[in-house]
C-alpha cells in the first residue's frame, strides 16, 4: 500500500515563497515616487546631520513596509562609503497589541551589551525605560533611525513622538543622533496628535496611494516569472488577479494571494495550467481568509464590539448608536468572563477605529435641536463570518 504523499510528484511552484507577504523583493516595481521622496528624506544621514523624521501612509498592502526595509538597506551600503556619514544603526518595532513601555523595553534590550541584564517587566516605568534607551544611544553612538511599524495602533503615541525627535534637543541624548521613522494603515493618523507633538514634529510625509491594474499586473508579471514552472500559468489568469484586486482594495498583498491561492487550487485538482477559472474560485477563499485574519488582528475590546455589532445586525438591530452598541457590547464581555471597558468614550474610540479600517459603515445623523448630531453603525462585512471568527479565537483562547 503507498503512502499518502506518493502521488505528490510535481509542482507548479517554482520558488512559492516569491508569493508571500514575508518576501522581500529585491527589486520594488511600481513606486518610484515613492523612493525618491524617501531618498531625498534620508539624505541628511549621508552628511552627518540629524537624520528627518518621516510619516509613511497607507493601508495595508501597498508596499509601506517593503519599501521601508529596501531603502534602509540601501542606505547601509552607502554609508561606509560617505565620509561624512556616522555608523548607522536602524531598529525596527511593531507596534500593534503592545503598549508603549513594551516598545521601549524591547528597544532597549536589543541595544544593550551581551553581557547586561534584560530591562525588567515589572518595577520600573516607561520614563525609566527611555532614560535606559537614551543612555544606549550615546552608548552606541553614531545615528540611529528607528522605524515604528503600525504606529497608529499605539495608545500613547504623542509621548513616544514627543520623547524621542527631542531627546538631543532636550539633552537627553550628547552623542548620538536619532530620528523617526513610522508607518501608518490610518491616513488621519496625525490629526489624532496633540498641538505640541504636531508643532514640534516636523516631518516628512510620503503617502502611498492603492495600485491600479495595470501597476499590480506588473508587479504579477515579475513575480510569476520567479514563483512558477515554465508554461504552468496563463498571463490571462495573471492579469485577471490584478484586476480583481485593482477593483477591490489596490492591493498587492490581496493580488498575490489570488494568484497563489489559484495556483494552489489548479495544483490540487491536478490541473494545469492555472487559468481565470482558478483565480476566480481562489477570490471568495481570499477574501474570507483576510477578513478572518483581520478580525484576529484586533485587539481583545475590539473584537467584543464587533461581536457585539455582530448580534445587533443579526437581530435586524442596525445601524445603531454608541449608547445601544455599548450595552450589547457589555453583555459579550461578561460571557467571555472580560471586565468590559468603562466609558462611552472608549467605546466610541474603538468604533471610529473600526470605521477607519473598514470593518464598519457608519452613519451620520442629524436631528437638530432636539435629537443633537450623532453617528449609528453597522458591519460592513458578513455578520455570520465576524460570529465564526469570534467563536473559533474564544475556543483557542479557553
Amino acid at each position: 500500500m503507498g503512502g499518502p504523499f506518493d502521488d505528490l510528484t510535481e509542482t507548479v511552484f517554482a520558488d512559492k515563497t516569491v508569493l508571500t507577504e514575508s518576501y522581500q523583493p529585491e527589486t520594488i516595481l511600481e513606486r518610484d515616487e515613492e523612493i525618491e521622496a524617501y531618498s531625498h528624506a534620508l539624505q541628511d544621514v549621508l552628511f552627518g546631520r540629524t537624520p528627518e523624521n518621516i510619516f509613511v501612509y497607507g493601508k495595508a498592502g501597498l508596499g509601506k513596509t517593503a519599501v521601508t526595509k529596501y531603502m534602509l538597506e540601501e542606505l547601509r551600503e552607502e554609508v561606509p562609503t560617505r565620509e561624512s556619514a556616522d555608523n548607522l544603526h536602524t531598529h525596527t518595532a511593531n507596534c500593534n497589541g503592545r503598549t508603549l513601555f513594551m516598545v521601549v523595553r524591547n528597544l532597549v534590550n536589543r541595544l544593550l551589551p551581551d553581557h547586561a541584564s534584560p530591562f525588567p517587566e515589572r518595577g520600573l516605568g516607561t520614563g525609566d525605560a527611555f532614560d535606559e534607551l537614551y543612555r544606549q544611544f550615546d552608548r552606541i553612538g553614531g545615528t540611529h533611525l528607528v522605524v515604528f511599524d503600525e504606529i497608529d495602533h499605539l495608545e500613547d503615541a504623542n509621548t513616544l513622538l514627543y520623547e524621542l525627535p527631542r531627546a538631543r534637543a532636550n539633552g537627553h541624548i550628547t552623542d548620538a543622533k536619532v530620528g523617526v521613522i513610522g508607518i501608518s494603515n490610518d491616513y488621519t493618523f496625525r490629526q489624532t496628535l496633540s498641538p505640541k507633538v504636531k508643532d514640534t514634529l516636523m516631518e516628512t510625509e510620503i503617502s502611498f496611494s492603492p495600485y491600479d491594474a495595470a501597476e499590480l499586473r506588473t508587479i504579477l508579471d515579475h513575480r510569476a516569472d520567479h514563483a512558477f514552472v515554465d508554461g504552468v500559468c496563463d498571463t490571462s489568469a495573471i492579469a485577471k488577479a490584478a484586476a480583481l484586486a485593482a477593483q477591490d482594495m489596490g492591493n498587492a498583498r490581496q493580488a498575490l494571494d489570488l494568484l497563489r491561492v489559484g495556483a494552489e487550487l489548479a495544483e490540487q485538482n491536478g490541473e494545469t495550467p492555472v487559468t481565470d477559472a482558478h483565480i476566480e474560485t481562489a477570490r471568495e477563499r481570499v477574501q474570507r481568509g483576510r477578513v478572518t485574519n483581520k478580525i484576529r488582528d484586533q485587539t481583545e475590546h475590539a473584537q467584543y464590539i464587533l461581536e457585539a455589532i455582530a448580534n445587533l445586525q443579526t437581530s435586524g438591530e442596525v445601524p445603531a448608536r454608541s449608547k445601544e452598541i455599548q450595552r450589547t457590547y457589555e453583555q459579550v464581555a461578561d460571557s467571555h468572563a472580560a471586565s468590559p471597558l468603562s466609558t462611552l468614550k472608549s467605546i466610541q474610540d474603538h468604533l471610529s477605529d473600526l470605521h477607519m479600517l473598514g470593518f464598519l459603515r457608519r452613519h451620520e445623523q442629524n436631528k437638530g435641536l432636539s435629537g443633537g448630531q450623532y453617528y449609528e453603525y453597522e458591519l460592513d462585512l458578513d455578520p455570520a463570518l465576524v460570529l465564526e471568527t469570534r467563536t473559533e479565537i474564544a475556543k483557542h483562547t479557553e
